[in-house]
C-alpha cells in the first residue's frame, strides 16, 4: 500500500506478564519506544492507571522521563494524566520540566477518569469526599493557564509558575470515550483523542460533537481528532490471532469484572473463559501488516481523523515490538526531523 497519510502513534501500558515483574514490563516499554522512534511514528504514550497487576505505568511523567532521554525524535507523551486525580499546579509543574528537558517533544494529554476503582481513587484523593469531577473544566483550564495557554476563568497562572522561566510548553490535549470529552474539547479549541480501542462504541457521535462544537482557540485553526485502535500484527493472519488470545481474556475480565491477569498464549488457549471471550464484539483489528494496514485506512477514511494512535495486548513485548516493525513498514512510515524542528 502507499505511504500512509496521516502520522501514526502508539498508546502503551506498560504491561505486566504472569510470570514477569514491573522492571521487565518497563525495559519492554522502552524498546518498544526506541524502535517507534527509529521507525518513524509519530508520539509515543504512557498511560496513567492504579492498583492493576498487569499495568506498570502508574506515574506517566516518571516513565515519560525515562523514555523521552533513551530517545531522539519521537514525541513523548501521556494518554492520559488522569487530572481529577492531581493538583493543577503539580501536573503543570511535572510537564513544564518535561519540556523544558525535552523541548518540542512532549505531549499533556488528559482525561478525566480514575484510571482505577473507586476505592484506589479515594485514597489517590485523601478521600471519598474528593471523588466528584465536577470541577475538571476548571482545573484543565486552570493547567491551561500555567502551562502558557491562558483561557477565560483561568485562575491560578496569575500568582503561581509551573517553571520560572518557560521558552516552550507542552502540547495539551483531551482524551475521551464519550461526548463529554468532545464538546469540551472543541469548546476549548484543543485536539481530542478518541479512545475508539475501548470497544464501547460512540466513535462517531463522539467526532461529530466535537467538529460540531470546535472553536478554534490557541494553536488550533481547525479540530484535530486523534483516533486509537487496538491492533495485534503478525506475519501471518493465524499467528495474529493466536497473539491476541491474552488481549482478548484481559478485556473479558475488565469488562465483567474480574481478576485481571496477562497469561502466555498457550495458558490463553487454556483457558476457560477463553470461548466466551472470543466472541465479544470488538472493532480490534488481528492479522497480517497488509490487513491491518487497510484496516486502518478504512477507520481514517470512516472517522476523518488527523492522526491515528495504536494500542494492543500482547504477552509480551518482542510479540509487539515486532508487530510495529512489520506495520510501519508496511504503511511505509519514514523517520523525520526531530519533533522540535518539524
Amino acid at each position: 500500500m502507499a505511504r500512509f497519510p496521516v502520522p501514526v502513534s502508539i498508546l502503551d501500558l506498560g504491561s505486566v506478564s504472569r510470570h514477569g515483574d514491573s522492571a521487565t514490563a518497563l525495559a519492554g516499554a522502552t524498546r518498544l519506544a526506541q524502535t517507534a522512534d527509529q521507525l518513524g511514528f509519530h508520539r509515543f504514550w504512557v498511560a496513567e492507571h492504579h492498583n492493576m497487576p498487569v499495568v506498570a505505568s502508574t506515574a506517566p511523567a516518571v516513565l515519560m522521563a525515562h523514555i523521552a532521554a533513551r530517545t531522539d525524535r519521537i514525541r513523548v507523551g501521556s494518554g492520559g494524566v488522569m487530572l481529577p486525580n492531581h493538583p493543577p499546579l503539580i501536573v503543570a509543574e511535572q510537564f513544564a520540566l518535561l519540556e523544558a528537558l525535552h523541548p518540542g517533544r512532549i505531549d499533556l494529554g488528559i482525561g478525566r477518569a480514575p484510571g482505577t476503582d473507586a476505592a484506589t481513587a479515594a485514597a489517590l484523593r485523601r478521600g471519598e469526599g474528593a471523588l466528584s469531577d465536577q470541577e475538571f473544566p476548571q482545573h484543565l483550564v486552570d493547567l491551561m493557564g500555567l502551562l502558557g495557554d491562558v483561557r477565560q476563568g483561568s485562575r491560578l497562572h496569575e500568582r503561581f509558575s509551573a517553571t520560572p522561566k518557560a521558552q516552550s510548553h507542552p502540547e495539551i490535549l483531551l482524551l475521551g470515550s464519550s461526548g463529554y470529552g468532545a464538546q469540551l474539547a472543541g469548546l476549548l479549541g484543543i485536539p481530542f483523542v478518541q479512545a475508539h480501542h475501548f470497544d464501547m462504541g460512540g466513535t462517531d457521535q463522539s467526532l461529530r460533537l466535537y467538529r460540531e462544537r470546535f472553536q478554534p482557540g490557541g494553536r488550533l485553526a481547525e479540530p484535530y481528532p486523534i483516533v486509537t485502535a487496538n491492533v495485534v500484527v503478525a506475519a501471518t493472519d493465524q499467528e495474529a490471532a493466536r497473539l491476541s488470545l491474552p488481549g482478548r481474556l484481559v478485556r473479558f475480565w475488565l469488562r465483567t469484572g474480574r481478576p485481571v491477569q496477562l497469561l502466555t498464549v498457550e495458558e490463553a488457549e487454556r483457558h476457560p473463559d477463553l470461548a466466551v471471550a472470543r466472541v465479544q464484539p470488538t472493532e480490534s483489528l488481528i492479522g497480517t501488516p497488509e490487513q491491518v494496514g487497510e484496516g486502518l485506512m478504512t477507520l481514517l477514511q470512516r472517522t476523518g481523523a488527523k492522526e491515528l494512535m495504536i494500542t494492543g495486548t500482547t504477552a509480551g513485548y518482542e510479540e509487539k515490538i515486532s508487530g510495529v516493525q512489520l506495520l510501519a513498514e508496511a504503511l511505509e512510515l519514514a523517520p523525520g526531523e526531530l519533533a522540535a524542528e518539524d
